[in-house]
Order: C-alpha cells, then structure tokens, then sequence
C-alpha cells in the first residue's frame, strides 16, 4: 500500500479529477506520501482524504494539493521563490521543493514544524526552508515571492501577504465566508498585476482555521 505503483494509482486518480498540469502530477509522483502520517495510516496515505496528523492538524487530500499547486504554476515558467504557509506535517512543502528554486515554508506550531523536519529529512531537499512563524505575517525577509500557498483559511488575505508577493505573482488560499450559514470555504486566487490585485474564485475546500501568534 505505500509502493511507487500506489502512489502512481494516485496520480492516475488526480488526472482522471481535472489536475493537468504534468508537472504537478509529476511533482506529486515523486513524494512519497505515506513518509508523513502516522505508520498506522501508512496503509491509507494514497486515498484521495485528508489524514490526522497531531496538533488538531489534517495533512490535506491529495487533490486539494495538487489543485493549489497547479493553480500558482504559469504555462511557461516555474517560480523561482515559493512561500508556504501552515508546514503541517510537510508534505506540500516537498512537493512544492520538485518544482521551485527555492521554497519557504512557515509553522505557527513548533511540535508541528519538529516533526515536519524529521519527515523531510530523509528526502535531503536542499532547496527547501522551514521557519518557525505567524503565517499571517509572511517571511519579509526573503520576500517578494512568485507564488505563495497558504493551507488554511483565513477571514480575509493577510495585508502582510499581499505585500510580498512579487509583481506578476500568484497567492492560492482558502477564505472563509462570513455570509454562508454552512460556514463554506472557497479556494481564491489572487495574481498581482502592474494595475493592482485580481482575484478569482476556484473551488468549494474545508481547511483548519489560519490562526495569529506562534505556539
């Protein structure tokens, strides 16, 4: 259940849900997702569902991922610069490291980060960095950024966010609707263009709330 036969199985179902970007699925080919979650859901890694991962925490479904991704992904370059917010347990950082330059990747949660760290090290990603942060804050030191992904939902997109991200930039993040009784969250994309901000909206998600501080 956790051989590179499962897990091409997986991309085979990404392809078959609309994800056809070949280089995200090739991206998602190379992780090996069982890597990060608990050994008594190794068994389960590949199914198209979020997992627990400790800390009140889900590592996100397969297809959430690679649809984020393909969405900062422009048709004729990569971005040299990612930032992610919300490590989790570091498995979109991973794949995200298969298609960029550099990534960065920040956790409020330093339990989170730790055992983010000891996931990752095994696949030795030297173009990979994990900080210990308030994601609502971005990392402006290394800013600006061509694409930054945020895995959990906020009220409204973080000023600070916006500000780092790079001219001709793209931000993917999850907004929760203050309007809809069923508490709907709506996967937004935001491209920063030299007129200003555009945004569109992608798909119904459900995501763990972006909260502030660092723990």
């Amino acid at each position: 259940m956790t051989s590179p036969r499962t897990r091409q199985r997986m991309v085979e179902r990404l392809r078959d849900k609309g994800i056809r970007d070949e280089r995200v699925l090739a991206a998602m080919a190379a992780v090996p997702r069982h890597l990060f979650v608990d050994e008594g859901l190794a068994s389960r890694a590949y199914e198209d569902t979020a997992l627990p991962i400790g800390f009140s925490q889900t590592i996100s479904q397969p297809y959430v991922v690679a649809r984020m991704i393909e969405a900062l992904l422009r048709d004729d370059a990569l971005p040299a610069r990612v930032l992610e917010v919300g490590t989790g347990c570091g498995y979109q950082a991973a794949v995200l490291a298969q298609l960029a330059r550099e990534v960065y990747s920040l956790e409020r949660i330093r339990g989170l980060l730790e055992r983010a760290r000891a996931n990752l090290r095994a696949l030795r990603l030297s173009n990979l960095r994990l900080s210990h942060g308030d994601g609502n804050l971005g990392l402006e030191q290394a800013a600006p950024f061509d694409a930054i992904v945020v895995a959990a939902a906020a009220r409204s997109v973080p000023p600070a966010l916006l500000r780092q991200l790079a001219q001709g930039g793209r931000m993917v993040l999850p907004l929760k609707s203050g309007k809809d009784p069923r508490g709907v969250q709506r996967l937004l994309l935001v491209e920063r263009g030299v007129r200003g901000f555009t945004e569109a909206v992608l798909d119904e998600v459900l995501f763990v709330p972006l909260e502030t501080g660092k723990l």
